[in-house]
Parts: structure tokens; C-alpha cells; sequence
């Protein structure tokens, strides 16, 4: 075979491979037109691409034909797949296998199983939603989310996204918060839009959602119970080297992780999710996988499976995969890169600037619309990333800080800081520009230089949230995104409404976005996040400075978040009341785990270890002063008091940590602190051989 054909060959093998592998679990469009009557078909893709609400009649049909390409891939079980509020997923699973009059077993799967299911809700966290003796909670389908099969060596699963809310109707999920803001902001743009003469555009909200993690080994990892049980180390030091080369940035993956990530990308193919970038972070043993850009709810669900996926596979490498924010003091911790924007068919992402006057002035009144939001609700915005391992990462080692501002770059802000001062006169680049009647000079994708210390950034055609924890879902920050920029679109279509079409409309307009940045221009902010300067600086502008998930999680008791999300029937008091309870929740029992790990490592790991380490010194003293050598006298006494010390401080220790378990959640932090210290400096002088855990030198390179 010539090279040429050779090379032709394969390109074409690989080409086919993927074909044939990508969302080969997954009832996807390709597959609804093969199972599906055209009629069917075409009502089914309203639903989809449209958001029109679902034809009951259709159902049957649909359940019928994913119960059969279901079974025809293998497919024994289905499951109703949710988001309960703790964060995580939840599946039950039912077989389609039913016993007819005679006994025989028949395979069956209606609208309704599809449409409605009704798991447990007992025991799944409600906030005051449920009553632990009030079980009844229902699964509804999502149809603009589809179904996906999951596999284990020996099972098949057809699991389908749907959301959860109690016989009471209140929504005890992250997902069906999530769908309603994406109408309300969807609503409230294409109200906005109308007013620019584009009535016929509906919105649709994207995410594209950076995914960051660790890797251990699992032998290693099971020889730390700080790991296996809190998800991030309580003790440990620095090795002397970590990050501070900037050699594992985007450097060489090594084969072992290669094939780690390869296999992910090839079981999220499989499921549909369009898995692009891979590359090794900032931390070692740090790395990233990114998606492509997708509907909002999708992306999100996506998210979710792609944690799930990677824990999984790393499990079959001989590895863990660690998603907790800050598993490793003193080093980079994970974030969740939230990458949003606003789209509509014909338009394009409506935070891209355009080429022409209509479409600068619509992305500028977007742009106020969220320079507005952001400013209004950073508080809220806080809320929604906030979680106890998020706690230890922001403001820390490369995370942004806890302060939420966002990032324009310099071109944009020069335009912006025109607007302010209400008059049209030249950018950086060439030409002049007034809302709606002269051309913005042509913005490149990338209009400035990146700003990783940003919280909120502007990257050319989106917003990238940077603060969101690598744990935590997509779900609540967007949800709230959403509702924040729906309730700016909204004021604003309410100016531009009654002028729409008018003369005054131009006029209109450039003075409510001169108000919206005279106003709101203190949360732009493009320079340098982790200089202490920024946070003097933020203070003097009013901005909010939110250090913790305690102080953040007051804001959903205000009354400006109850009219916020009742207004635009995203939840209501009692929803909002649930989610506050839930995080709180969470967040005491997270600390109350980290305590008693850390009292068991002490008195079943560490005390141990150093009561050795003692003794072997003891010897040694006495054997030197038996020999009637005092060479080495010395320094064998002065290592011995020095552990001596420290070892005399883990009694006290242990107290504190056990008193501290019926104080406060800030009293434990504290106690955990001091006693990592003492831990930490006992690493440090205890020998290797007899050191009861894995140290960082090992975690984070073998």
C-alpha cells in the first residue's frame, strides 16, 4: 500500500472509530429519527430545540422506542436520574421485565414510567421541605436533556435526567431551580431583543464547564484516612518542591496519566459529552479536562457525569481521582471554570461585540445588563459558590479571591468608561462609535490579556465564573447567574419597551446605560486579584468581602433574594429557606468529620508513630552514654526534646479537638488548625521509616 493510502487508511479507521463511538449510549436526535414516527419526531424536537412544552400524546411512543433501543444495547434496568440537593446524583433503579396473566416475563415501558417516577424522598435532605416521615417525592422528565445508558462489566442501565420536587410540589433538586431560571432569563432577553427589532429570536443560556482534579495513588490513598474520609489531607507538609518551577503547567502528561485520560474521553464520548481539552494544571498530580459548549442544563448534567466518570475510571488505572477544592495545603487548589453566555439562533453568542451598529448595541446593553447584576447581587453570587472546601481555596494559591468583581480588559473598559461619561469619541482602535448608530470598532475574541485572578472574567464572547468549587455542581451558580441577569433585562426592557421603534429610542438608550455603569462600574475591575492592595481597594469601593460559607449563606434570609427569585418564579421563600438549611447543614456535619478523623489519626496513627520514635531515641542516648563516646550526646538529646515537646502537646490536643465537637463549627476549625501544626512539625522530625501515612512528596509524585 503506498504511504499515501496508508495515512489515508488510518485517518479513515480513526474517523470511523469515533463515528461509531460518539454518543453510541446516548438517545440521541440520530437515533430518535431511526426509532421514532416522523409525526412524533417532529413534535418531540419543539420540545427539545424549542423548550415547547411536551405533548402528552406523544409519550407512549417515546417510551416505547427508548425501551427498545435500550434493550437493543443491552439494557435490563431503568432509572430515573436526579439531582437531590446534596450536591451529588441519585439514581433507582426498575427492570422493564413484567409478569404477564400466564407467568411469562414481558419487557414493558410506558409514557408514564418515562414522564413520572416516585422515589424515596425520606432520606434525602429537604431542609424543612419534607417531614423524615413524609416519603413521597416525584422524578419528571427532562426531554430537553437526553437519556444515556450506563455501564458497569456487567450491567446495562438506561438512566434518563429528570428533576425532583415533593408531593407538595416544592423542588427538593438542583435541577428544577435550574430549568426555571433558564426561562426566566430566556423570557426576559427576548424582551430586550425585541425592543432592538428582533422579536423572532429565542434565548438560549450555555455553559462550558473547566473541569480541574487530582490524582493519587491508590495504594497511597488508602493509607490516609484524612483522604478516604474528609477528601482533602488534614495534615501534611510542602514537599520543597511543588509548583513554584511552573514545570507541570501544560507540561509533558506522563503514560500512566495519558492513559487515565484517554480512557475518560472515550467513556464520555460514549455518553455524548463532547470531552475537547486535557492537559496537566498548575499543582502536580493537578489536571483539567474541558467540554465544548452546551445548553445550560445539559452542560450541567454533563458536569456531573463527567465527575462521576472520572472517578470511576481512575479506579481502573490504580489511581483516585480527588474533586475536593483544596486537597493539599500551600498548594493550587480546583476550581470549576463556569464558562456562560446568553445565544440565539442567527445572532450567535450575544456577549460577541458584532461587526455592525445593531449588534454593538445590543452586546452593550447585555454587557450593562450584567455589569448591573454582578454589582447588585455579589453577595448572592458569593452564596452560590459557597462550601467548606471552597472556604480553604479562594483567595489561595491561584484561586481569585473572595471578592467578586469582574474583568473586562482594557479595550472594553475604555469603551465602557465612555459610555460614562456619556459621549462618543475614539477607542484603541480606529473609528468612533455611538450606541446604535456608529460601528464599534472591531473587539478580537480575545480583547485583552487574561486575568486568571479575576472571579468573573470577560473572554470574547462569554463570561468564565472562575470561583466555582471543582466539587460542587453547575446547578446553583447558574441558576443564580440566571436570575440576576434576568432581573437587569428586565428593568432594562421596561425602559426600552415604550420607546421601541420611536425616535427617542436611540437617545433612551445611551442614557440608561450611561446610568447602569455610573452606577455599577465599581465591580469592574482588571487588575491584580491576589495583591493585598485589591482587597483596601475593594473595600473603599463597597464591595462585598465574604471570607466564609457561614457569613456568605446569610444573604439567602434577605428579603432582596426572596423578591429576587419569587419574582421570576425561580423558588419561593420555602425553597430558598431549604437550600440555606441544606448548605448549612452540610457544611457543620463536613467539619464534624474532618474532627473525629483527626482524633483517630492522632491517637491510632501519629501518637504511635512518635512513641516510637521516642523510644528509639531514648536508646540511642543511652546507648551513647554506655559506650563512653560523647560525640553525638548532643545532638540525640537535643532531637529528643525537640519531639519530646511536641509530642507532649498531642494529649492537650486531643482534648481540644474532642471539646471542640460540641462548640462551634469555627471553634473545631480552630482546633484543627492547631493541631495540624503540631502534626505538621512532627513530620518533620520523626524519620521517614516511621511515619505512619504517605507525605506529600509521595501523593503528589508517585
Amino acid at each position: 500500500m503506498h504511504h499515501s493510502e496508508s495515512k489515508r487508511h488510518v485517518t479513515n479507521s480513526i474517523t470511523q472509530m469515533l463515528d461509531e463511538q460518539y454518543a453510541c449510549d446516548v438517545f440521541s436526535i440520530k437515533i430518535m429519527r431511526s426509532y421514532l414516527s416522523k409525526g412524533v419526531y417532529k413534535k418531540f424536537m419543539e420540545t427539545m430545540r424549542k423548550g415547547h412544552k411536551l405533548d402528552p400524546s406523544i409519550a407512549n411512543e417515546i417510551a416505547q422506542a427508548m425501551k427498545q433501543w435500550a434493550v437493543d444495547h443491552g439494557a435490563t434496568h431503568y432509572a430515573h436520574w436526579f439531582q437531590p440537593l446534596n450536591g451529588s446524583t441519585a439514581e433507582k433503579h426498575d427492570a422493564f421485565l413484567e409478569p404477564d396473566a400466564e407467568g411469562n416475563l414481558i419487557l414493558e415501558f410506558t409514557g408514564k414510567n418515562l414522564v413520572q417516577g416516585e422515589p424515596d424522598a425520606s432520606s434525602f435532605p429537604s431542609g424543612g421541605l419534607r417531614a423524615t416521615f413524609e416519603a413521597r417525592g416525584y422524578t419528571a422528565w427532562d426531554p430537553t436533556s437526553p437519556a444515556f445508558i450506563k455501564r458497569t462489566p456487567n450491567s446495562a442501565t438506561l438512566c434518563i435526567p429528570t428533576a425532583f420536587c415533593s408531593y407538595t410540589g416544592e423542588a427538593l433538586d438542583k435541577k428544577t431551580p435550574l430549568l426555571r431560571s433558564m426561562c426566566a432569563v430566556s423570557r426576559q432577553a427576548s424582551r430586550v431583543l425585541a425592543c432592538f427589532g428582533r422579536p423572532e429570536l429565542e434565548v438560549v443560556s450555555n455553559l462550558g464547564a473547566e473541569q480541574e482534579y487530582f490524582l493519587v495513588d491508590k495504594e497511597l490513598y488508602k493509607n490516609r484516612p484524612d483522604l478516604i474520609m474528609c477528601g482533602r489531607t488534614l495534615f501534611g507538609n510542602v514537599p520543597p518542591k511543588h509548583q513554584q518551577m511552573e514545570d507541570h503547567y501544560f507540561g509533558c502528561i506522563k503514560d500512566r496519566v495519558l492513559e487515565y485520560m484517554t480512557a475518560v474521553d472515550h467513556a464520555l464520548w460514549r455518553l455524548g459529552i463532547p470531552a475537547k481539552t486535557r492537559h496537566n494544571e498548575v499543582a502536580p498530580g493537578q489536571f483539567e479536562i474541558a467540554p465544548n459548549y452546551e445548553q445550560l442544563n445539559v452542560a450541567v448534567d454533563h458536569n456531573m457525569l463527567i465527575m462521576e466518570v472520572l472517578r470511576k475510571e481512575a479506579a481502573k488505572h490504580g489511581l483516585v481521582c480527588l474533586l475536593h477544592e483544596k486537597p493539599f495545603a500551600g498548594i493550587n487548589g480546583s476550581g470549576k471554570h463556569n464558562n456562560w453566555s446568553l445565544s440565539a439562533d442567527g445572532l450567535g453568542s450575544i456577549f460577541n461585540p458584532g461587526k455592525n451598529p445593531h449588534e454593538n448595541a445590543i452586546f452593550l446593553t447585555f454587557l450593562a445588563a450584567v455589569i448591573e447584576a454582578i454589582d447588585l447581587h455579589a453577595d448572592l453570587l458569593r452564596a452560590s459558590i459557597s462550601k467548606y472546601g471552597n472556604d480553604h481555596r479562594l483567595g489561595a494559591n491561584e484561586a481569585p479571591p473572595a471578592i467578586i468583581s469582574i474583568f473586562l480588559g482594557e479595550q472594553l473598559e475604555e469603551i465602557i468608561q465612555q459610555i460614562k461619561q456619556g459621549g462618543a469619541t475614539s477607542s484603541k482602535a480606529s473609528g468612533t462609535m455611538n450606541v446604535g448608530v456608529d460601528t464599534l470598532p472591531d473587539l478580537p475574541k480575545d480583547t485583552s490579556d487574561r486575568n486568571r485572578t479575576s472571579p468573573f472574567a470577560f473572554t470574547g464572547n462569554k463570561f468564565e465564573f472562575r470561583a466555582v468549587g471543582s466539587s460542587q455542581t453547575c446547578a446553583w451558580p447558574m441558576t443564580v447567574l440566571n436570575t440576576i441577569v434576568a432581573e437587569s433585562l428586565d428593568r432594562i426592557a421596561s425602559i426600552l419597551e415604550p420607546v421601541a421603534g420611536k425616535p427617542e429610542f436611540q437617545k433612551t438608550l445611551q442614557k440608561l446605560l450611561q446610568d447602569i455603569i455610573v452606577k455599577h462600574d465599581r465591580v469592574i475591575f482588571n487588575g491584580d486579584g491576589y495583591n493585598d492592595a485589591w482587597i483596601e481597594e475593594a473595600e473603599r469601593r463597597g464591595l462585598p468581602h465574604i471570607r466564609t460559607t457561614t457569613e456568605a449563606l446569610k444573604v439567602l434570609d434577605s428579603a432582596k433574594t426572596l423578591a429576587l427569585f419569587t419574582k421570576y418564579g425561580v423558588m419561593n421563600e420555602a425553597e430558598i429557606h431549604a437550600r440555606r438549611e441544606v448548605q448549612e447543614e452540610i457544611y457543620v456535619k463536613e467539619i464534624a468529620i474532618e474532627a473525629k478523623t483527626a482524633i483517630d489519626m492522632i491517637e491510632t496513627l501519629y501518637l504511635p508513630a512518635v512513641t516510637k520514635q521516642m523510644k528509639q531515641l531514648a536508646e540511642t542516648i543511652t546507648a551513647i552514654k554506655a559506650s563512653g563516646i560523647s560525640a553525638g550526646l548532643e545532638a540525640a538529646v537535643s532531637t529528643a526534646n525537640k519531639v519530646g515537646a511536641l509530642y507532649d502537646q498531642l494529649p492537650g490536643l486531643l482534648d481540644n479537638l474532642r471539646a471542640s465537637r460540641t462548640k462551634t463549627s469555627e471553634d473545631i476549625k480552630t482546633a484543627l488548625e492547631d493541631a495540624r501544626k503540631v502534626i505538621d512539625a512532627l513530620e518533620k522530625a520523626t524519620a521517614d521509616n516511621l511515619w505512619p501515612v504517605p507525605n506529600y512528596d509521595q501523593l503528589l509524585f508517585i
